[in-house]
């Protein structure tokens, strides 16, 4: 990808695991990995404050938005349908991700598993960073692991769903085989910015992050998912969810996006935050008319990313109505 152009091509994939296999030298075995991928583009869009009003429809390109000051290190806000960028702030600074990171960790496994592959919680990934709740032995879905995952954040979920998945894909270490499936991926959608190096995104220690990538890239990728595996992040679009395990018993799962219910016509969303990557929060919404606005906002604070995002929508619709 030139991430001097604002535009990009998409890159088309049509990707057999016995290629992944010659790749990671037997990694993926005899599955398929059959897709058309059109790989996003290059630019970017953002803000929102409470109660926001969902965008006028527009005519024309919307202005790209002006001088506007936001905590986050880095940030892109990308029109989806024009195909453009609206906003940057170092967009290909190559951050730490956190929690963003199970966009691709999710995604994977949505693209290789059946969702009601059942999956039973290993030790090692109750013993992730975080207390979701969740027990060693419980049987859940891989639909149910990936919500849990993306709408709370969880790093067990995460962690099962990368252990289970490649235990699937060869011999080796299975979480190992899957953190290479995220890095093959991440290259045949032309996400070059993007490497992984865990299924969570955690630090792995004071001074080496679990994941890093843009705030480009990340847009790159949410747009890549609402446009063609749009169910994936339903949950994310919700304040909370009930989560089944297999054996009936729930579990109460909360959005760890505060600003959930106040983006018009929500269409995903993920946050991050490690000591590491500080605050970070990638959203997607439609601002009228089947117009999808990627915003992704990197190395803010807790707190700041959300009003970083306010500040961003506020911003486009000034853009939008000073037509």
């Amino acid at each position: 990808m030139n991430s001097s152009s604002e535009q990009r091509e998409r890159l088309p994939v049509i990707a057999q695991l016995s290629v992944l296999f010659v790749i990671l030298g037997g990694l993926f075995g005899a599955l398929i990995f059959i897709q058309q991928v059109n790989a996003p583009k290059q630019q970017q869009m953002m803000a929102t404050p409470q109660n926001i009003e969902p965008l006028p429809p527009a005519t024309s390109k919307p202005h790209t938005i002006g001088d506007v000051s936001i905590q986050g290190a880095a940030a892109f806000v990308w029109d989806v349908r024009e195909e453009r960028a609206l906003y940057k702030k170092n967009a290909d600074a190559v951050l730490p991700l956190a929690s963003i990171t199970k966009l691709m960790t999710t995604l994977l496994t949505y693209e290789l598993f059946d969702p009601e592959q059942r999956t039973t919680l290993p030790l090692a990934a109750i013993l992730q960073s975080g207390d979701a709740g969740l027990f060693a032995g419980e049987e859940f879905t891989t639909k149910e692991l990936q919500e849990l995952a993306l709408i709370s954040s969880s790093n067990d979920a995460a962690f099962a769903l990368g252990a289970s998945v490649g235990e699937a894909l060869g011999d080796r270490d299975p979480t190992a085989q899957f953190v290479t499936g995220m890095n093959i991926r991440a290259e045949e959608l032309g996400l070059e910015s993007l490497s992984f190096k865990n299924t969570t995104g955690l630090d792995l220690s004071v001074s080496e992050p679990g994941a890093v990538g843009s705030a480009r890239d990340v847009s790159f990728l949410m747009e890549y998912i609402i446009e063609n595996h749009p169910a994936l992040l339903d949950a994310t679009t919700q304040s909370g969810t009930r989560v089944y395990n297999t054996a009936g018993a729930y579990h109460e799962a909360f959005n760890t996006n505060e600003m959930v219910g106040d983006i018009p016509n929500l269409l995903g969303s993920k946050t991050g935050f490690t000591d590491l990557a500080g605050g970070n929060l990638t959203v997607a919404f439609d601002a009228g008319l089947d117009r999808p606005i990627v915003i992704t906002v990197l190395g803010s604070t807790r707190e700041g990313r959300f009003n970083d995002v306010a500040i961003l929508i506020e911003a486009i619709q000034e853009s939008f109505n000073t037509q």
